[in-house]
């Protein structure tokens, strides 16, 4: 079987995880801009960490055969540097116009605060204003609350529903997304947001529309073969493997589709992998023999 995985921060992943992703049948990955763990500081940071997630990351997938797709966007993690989000806007824009930009994002709520709603909203007008895709973030604190007003704000701004995934949910607000007309994402992780199991239950109750599987893997404890997991959990629950494919591929293509940068024929065409190959000077061996097929 085929998997896309459509949340997964790979800056903070190792090579070693690329190779095992290849080999269990990951063949397309989406990256969204994220909170790094370290606050930044300064605007000029996210110029730097942008770059890298449309330029440095999408070459080091490609040299092991995976297609690497990014969203652009301040998390709400760090528009509480007013001042600071400001000035980012200004060009972010200009980000999300890029080949290999499929929506903008990750953007939404973590303290749920005045400046959260000011940027939330302002991402989703550009998203609005662009016809992107908007990949939205939900707290992990108050998460009930917070994908309540993520609902109320989607409907405020006028939005096309179709185009917003919310995600990280979980069995208290997957309910609360159902007839809004978002897409569903959730989040499989070792020990919190979504267990495989938990997952199967939740598609064995609610079906499979709009239904989208990632990972989230980051610099945290996390695991960047989730999605294969749940696949083979979802094997063992009694899906087929055409129904584990519509959640664990099809599904997130679709929705990202929306941006038109991306297609179930683009992922699914082969990258030849020359490891020859140098982005900026830079390789992505450390002394080993480079693949080449």
């Amino acid at each position: 079987m085929k998997f896309f995985d459509s949340h997964i921060h790979m800056l903070a992943r190792t090579t070693d995880d690329y190779e095992h992703m290849s080999a269990a049948g990951i063949i397309g990955v989406v990256e969204p801009a994220f909170w790094l763990g370290q606050p930044r500081t300064q605007a000029g940071s996210f110029i730097d960490y942008f770059n890298s997630l449309i330029g440095w990351e999408t070459f080091r997938a490609s040299q092991f055969g995976i297609h690497h797709y990014a969203t652009i966007g301040i998390n709400p993690k760090e528009v509480n540097n007013i001042a600071m989000a400001e000035e980012v806007m200004k060009f972010l824009p200009r980000y999300c116009l890029k080949d290999n930009v499929v929506a903008i994002g990750e953007i939404g709520y973590d303290d749920i605060t005045d400046a959260e709603d000011r940027f939330f909203s302002e991402q989703l007008e550009l998203a609005k204003d662009l016809n992107m895709p908007a990949l939205v973030h939900t707290p992990h604190r108050d998460k009930k609350a917070g994908t309540e007003r993520t609902l109320a704000l989607v409907k405020e701004t006028g939005i096309n529903p179709e185009l917003v995934l919310i995600d990280h949910l979980n069995e208290i607000t997957l309910p609360l997304v159902l007839d809004s007309g978002c897409w569903r994402g959730h989040s499989v992780y070792p020990d919190t947001k979504m267990s495989e199991e938990r997952m199967v239950k939740l598609l064995q109750q609610y079906g499979l529309e709009k239904m989208v599987v990632n990972s989230a893997a980051d610099w945290g404890k996390s695991d960047p073969l989730k999605v294969p997991k749940t696949g083979q959990a979802m094997l063992d629950s009694g899906f087929s493997e055409d129904q584990i494919e519509q959640v664990l591929f099809y599904n997130p293509i679709e929705y990202y589709a929306q941006s038109e940068r991306i297609s179930v024929q683009d992922v699914m065409t082969p990258i030849k992998i020359d490891q020859q190959k140098l982005w900026e000077e830079n390789s992505v061996l450390r002394g080993q023999s480079p693949l080449i097929q």
